[in-house]
Order: structure tokens, then C-alpha cells, then sequence
């Protein structure tokens, strides 16, 4: 006997969640079905009054703070759920009342109808290492903060260091000669260093936890594989795999890259074509630290020391990857750059490409391992 549909829209919070319900026929009603509270026990209570009889659900609700224990939840039930990004979803322009239970109603139609594209939901073992590398992205923030708070501090009672760089050894036997005449303000300036240097301590401790924990992780072939492109680093690598997750869901390098929002935006009408800046959609982690590793492509294509330790025990297809990206992407920077182009439109440039040669690196491995 053949199974009723029955989509069932959540809109979730931190307490409660409201609860919208609309029948398979495209004609079907959308209705409120009302509210619960945002606990397992409660989704158990609502899925046991909804599944009466010969009805399929089908749950949907937006990716917010509250993470993807629903849809764990729901999948080890074998129940289907989708979770939709909030950017994604389709408002109309004239609707200017806002409310949880027509959130719900709108997402469940729109869900019926086929108009909204499910998110790739991590595994629980990928999340944990996203949410280490994100701590440590949240230290580094911390930190050059609490540097910024130090150095104005100084400029603002006349102390300035006369050296080219700061934080570096000659900075800090420079700073312990730093006199006050009122003890107050000598406290706060020890109290400015203790925190700049705890943050700093703060991120040594993460990096080499991510270090032993990525070792141990399912993942690891792919990071070290990755870490045979010049600029990707261990960290960077560990984002890219932990932020992306599996990439077989992209087809090809062009999907990457419009994922990554590192193709230019467009706005062409007739025969008028118009692009503009990228359209930085998607995954910012993966977007800042490819940008970052782009700037290593500036200089001259050669295999260092450090690359070439980093290559070591990888697969001969990977190492060729590595180096036509490098020669391709050196001389594309220089190429650019001599058209007039600006150093971050061309950067931006060489990190759209640069994730091609992962999405390459990463069919190689996946070919490799099986």
C-alpha cells in the first residue's frame, strides 16, 4: 500500500519550536499545527501524533544555532529531513510581518513544492574538528584584538617601538624597559600583556590538539594530500576537509567554486553583461584561509624544502597536480597583475583556482584508496 506524504515544517528556537503541516497533493492545505518545545522528547511526542496510519514525514527546518540534532535525530529514526540554509530561502518583497508560525507555514510549502536545496549536514566526527578549528579562529580574533587594545594603549601615553615589527623577541625585552610614573597605569600595561600572551599560549595548545586529532581522523588521507599544494598548510588543509566534508557531492570544479562564492556575481540583461566582485556565498572559513594560502603563488614556481618534506610518501599523480598548479598559478598572478589588476582581485583569482586543484587532488585519493 502506497504511503501518504506528510511535510511537516519546523521553525526551531531555543525554547520552543513552531510547527506547520501540509499534505503530499500539491493543492493540499498548509496549515499551523502549533507549538512544542525544542526537546527530543517532544519531537517523539509530535512524530507519534502525525504518524497515524500510512503517513510518510518529511521534516525541514532552517540551519541555525541550534545545530543538527533534529536531523540526527530524525535520520536514525529513518525518517527524511532536510535542513535549508536561511540565506536560500525565497522572501517576497511586499511581506512585511514576520512571525514564527508563518516562518513555519512558508518553509513547509516551499519545501513541498521543490523550491528550497538541503544543506550538507557534517558528520559528528567532521563537526568536532570544524568546531576545534573554529575555536581557534576565535583565539586568533581574541588575540589581535588584545594586541590592537595593547598598542593603543602605549601610543596613546607617547610609547612607541622604534624596531620594524612587532611581537617578535626585540619587541618584548622592549616592552619589560617600559616605565609608568603612576602604578596604576603600570599594572594595566602588565595586565594588556598577560592577556595578549595568554591568547597567543591559547592558540599553540589548540594547534597542536588539532594536530593529534587530525592523525586520528578518518579524514587524514585527504589532509595530507592537500598539504601537497604550496600555501596549504596543515590548517588550511583541515578546514577544507572539515568545512566541506565529502566532495563527491560536487561534480565538477566550477560547482567548488560557486560553493566557495569565488565567482564573480553577475547582473546582464539583454546584451548588456555586467560582473561584479565575487559573491562570497557559502563557506567563509573555506573562502578566507584559501585566500590566504593564495598569496604564496606571488612569488617564483619552485618545490622548497618544506614542500617537498610535506610531498613525502604522497602518490606521484598528487605531486604532479601540485606542481602544474604551481606553474600554472605563479604565472597567472604575474600575468594578471601586469594587466593593471589589483593584488586582491588577482589573489582572489588564483584561490578560485587554487580549489580546483584540491577538488583534483581529492578525486586522486578518493581513486587511491579504493
Amino acid at each position: 500500500m502506497k504511503q501518504r506524504l506528510l511535510y511537516v515544517g519546523l521553525d526551531v528556537h531555543k525554547k520552543t519550536t513552531d510547527v506547520a503541516i501540509a499534505s503530499g497533493r500539491s493543492n493540499g492545505k498548509v496549515r499551523s499545527y502549533g507549538k512544542i518545545t525544542t526537546t527530543l522528547d517532544a519531537l517523539n511526542k509530535l512524530i507519534k501524533k502525525l504518524q497515524d496510519g500510512d503517513k510518510e514525514l518529511r521534516f525541514v527546518y532552517e540551519a541555525g544555532p541550534c545545530g543538527y540534532q533534529i536531523y540526527r535525530h530524525l535520520d536514525a529514526k529513518g525518517i527524511h529531513c532536510g535542513v535549508v540554509a536561511p540565506s536560500m530561502i525565497p522572501r517576497r518583497s511586499g511581506d512585511r510581518i514576520k512571525t514564527d508560525r508563518r516562518d513555519a507555514i512558508n518553509l513547509v510549502r516551499l519545501f513541498r513544492a521543490g523550491e528550497l536545496t538541503s544543506i550538507y549536514v557534517p558528520t559528528p566526527e567532521d563537526e568536532a574538528i570544524r568546531d576545534l578549528l573554529r575555536c581557534r579562529d576565535d583565539m586568533r580574533r581574541f588575540e589581535r584584538k588584545a594586541r590592537q587594545r595593547l598598542l593603543s594603549f602605549l601610543l596613546r601615553h607617547g610609547h612607541q617601538y622604534s624596531g620594524k615589527r612587532h611581537w617578535t623577541k626585540g619587541f618584548y625585552t622592549w616592552l619589560a624597559t617600559v616605565r609608568f610614573s603612576h602604578s596604576a597605569q603600570q599594572v594595566t600595561l602588565q595586565e594588556y600583556i598577560d592577556v595578549t600572551n595568554e591568547c597567543s599560549e591559547r592558540i599553540k595548545r589548540i594547534t597542536q590538539q588539532i594536530q593529534v586529532h587530525v592523525e586520528e581522523w578518518s579524514r587524514a588521507p585527504f589532509v595530507k594530500a592537500y598539504q601537497a599544494l604550496r600555501g596549504v598548510s596543515m590548517i588550511v588543509a583541515t578546514t577544507v576537509v572539515a568545512e566541506i566534508g565529502d566532495m563527491n557531492r560536487f561534480q565538477n570544479p566550477k560547482q567548488l567554486m560557486a560553493y566557495l562564492g569565488l565567482i564573480p556575481s553577475e547582473h546582464s540583461s539583454g546584451k548588456t553583461v555586467r560582473r561584479g566582485p565575487i559573491t562570497k556565498t557559502g563557506n567563509s572559513h573555506v573562502r578566507r584561509v584559501l585566500i590566504e594560502a593564495a598569496w604564496t603563488y606571488k612569488m617564483q614556481a619552485r618545490v622548497s624544502t618544506i614542500l617537498l618534506k610535506r610531498q613525502k610518501e604522497l602518490p606521484k599523480s598528487v605531486c604532479d597536480i601540485s606542481w602544474k598548479a604551481q606553474t600554472r598559478l605563479c604565472a597567472r598572478y604575474r600575468r594578471l597583475y601586469a594587466r593593471g589588476k589589483s593584488r586582491q582581485t588577482v589573489v582572489t583569482a588564483i584561490a578560485r583556482e587554487l580549489s580546483a586543484f584540491i577538488w583534483a587532488i581529492d578525486k586522486e585519493i578518493q581513486f587511491a584508496v579504493l
